[in-house]
């Protein structure tokens, strides 16, 4: 994400004593337990020349630098506690702090896990108790109830059947079913970002087969354990999902979510390859799975997340290190930021606003004004309800440039006596 960081202003004329804006805050992620980076605040200065004040110098040419901060990432874990789960809880019990949560943690991720799934001992009821230091216990012995560590862990006790994990997601999003702890009352939604990409993780050794209140009554979602169905029911889903929270989740045009498949599939060649969202459905079931999971398949295919083979309990730690360069990668620079605030007094002339792109090596690049997105170019930008947004093929190449610096140029409407 790109918070606006303070600079002098070189173009105003100013009167005997200089004047600051009022700072503003920048587009840091999101909640008060927060953990995500935030903007600093924008302070405009103006020049003292000890000359009289001239209308017409004012805010000329000022400029406001962006610093570019990584996109934050919610990741929600979703987890079958059927009785057929044991080993592949233990597997994510043994994996999820060292090859997943600790990664994303050395490479600067501002990152959430949200656990959906009974809480407990995963050899006597097949639950989950998720240690430290990404939880807040050791889970020796495992408490009673789980115990959160905010902002980076929250854990929301559900019991998931071996086919409705799906529906299950839906209908505890805003509380529809309670946590078995009362920890959110507001479902798990609670402890999402509205400014993070989603990331949902599948753990299950069955199909899609269920209903939810999110859809018609005489609608279920059943993937068939085929591919037409699994794409008929992640259809369903997607939809459903969308609309519970564009906020959250996106759009059809524009999804704001990826899902990874750690599902009954036959094993990939080497078996610890992932299949990714080009590979063809996988009809086939590994040898301890029930069914091969097409319906998250599909969801994996069409968001592009990976598919792993869950039987593979052996080497989640190459599952969980994938399933983190994947987080990493979706983490990218946000290519969004407030238009600056002008000093006081003054109001910025909209029309003016430029973009100065300066590459890591290189000269600085001026991207231009557009009407809107579909008017979008390379090198350009558009500005829709004071948010500067930098258009797809700019996006990118400031993306790619981790030492890239933006800054936003500006000139102030002439004053009107």
């Amino acid at each position: 994400m790109l918070g606006l960081g303070s600079v002098a202003a070189p173009g105003c004329s100013g009167s005997d004593q200089g004047s600051t804006g009022q700072p503003s805050g920048g587009t840091g992620a999101g909640s008060g337990e927060g953990g995500s980076g935030q903007g600093g605040d924008l302070g405009i200065g103006t020049n003292s020349s000890g000359s009289g004040f001239n209308p017409d110098e004012a805010c000329a040419a000022q400029s406001a630098e962006a610093t570019l901060q990584k996109r934050p990432v919610d990741v929600i874990f979703m987890i079958d506690n059927s009785g057929s789960m044991t080993q592949e809880i233990v597997s994510v019990q043994n994996n999820i702090n060292d090859n997943f949560a600790g990664i994303l943690q050395t490479e600067g991720v501002d990152f959430r896990v949200i656990m959906v799934a009974r809480h407990g001992n995963a050899a006597s009821n097949q639950s989950i108790c998720v240690s430290m230091p990404l939880s807040g216990t050791s889970c020796s012995p495992i408490p009673n109830q789980p115990v959160n560590n905010p902002p980076i862990f929250y854990h929301y006790s559900l019991a998931i059947g071996s086919h409705n994990s799906l529906c299950r997601a839906l209908d505890s999003f805003a509380g529809g079913v309670a946590d078995q702890f009362g920890f959110a009352p507001g479902g798990w939604s609670e402890w999402l970002r509205p400014d993070s990409l989603k990331v949902f993780v599948e753990l299950t050794d069955d199909g899609v087969t269920c209903s939810t209140t999110r859809l018609s009554p005489n609608v279920t979602l059943n993937d068939g354990d085929n591919e037409a169905g699994g794409i008929t029911a992640a259809a369903q889903f997607d939809a459903a999902l969308l609309a519970l929270s564009p906020e959250h989740f996106g759009t059809a045009d524009n999804r704001n979510y990826v899902f990874y498949s750690i599902v009954g599939v036959s094993d990939n060649n080497p078996p610890t390859a992932p299949y990714v969202a080009a590979d063809p459905m996988v009809t086939t079931r590994c040898n301890t799975a029930v069914a091969p999971g097409t319906g998250y398949q599909a969801l994996s295919r069409t968001t592009g997340g990976l598919r792993f083979p869950l039987c593979q309990v052996g080497s989640y730690n190459a599952v969980f290190q994938a399933i983190a360069e994947g987080v990493i990668a979706g983490a990218t620079l946000a290519c969004e930021f407030p238009v600056p605030d002008a000093p006081q007094g003054e109001t910025i002339d909209l029309k003016s606003v430029q973009v100065q792109y300066t590459p890591s090596a290189g000269d600085p690049q001026i991207y231009d004004q557009v009407d809107g997105a579909s008017a979008c170019t390379a090198g350009a930008f558009y500005i829709e309800a004071d948010t500067i947004r930098l258009c797809p093929d700019a996006c990118a190449v400031v993306q790619a440039d981790a030492a890239a610096k933006i800054d936003v140029l500006f000139a102030c409407a002439a004053n009107i006596e």
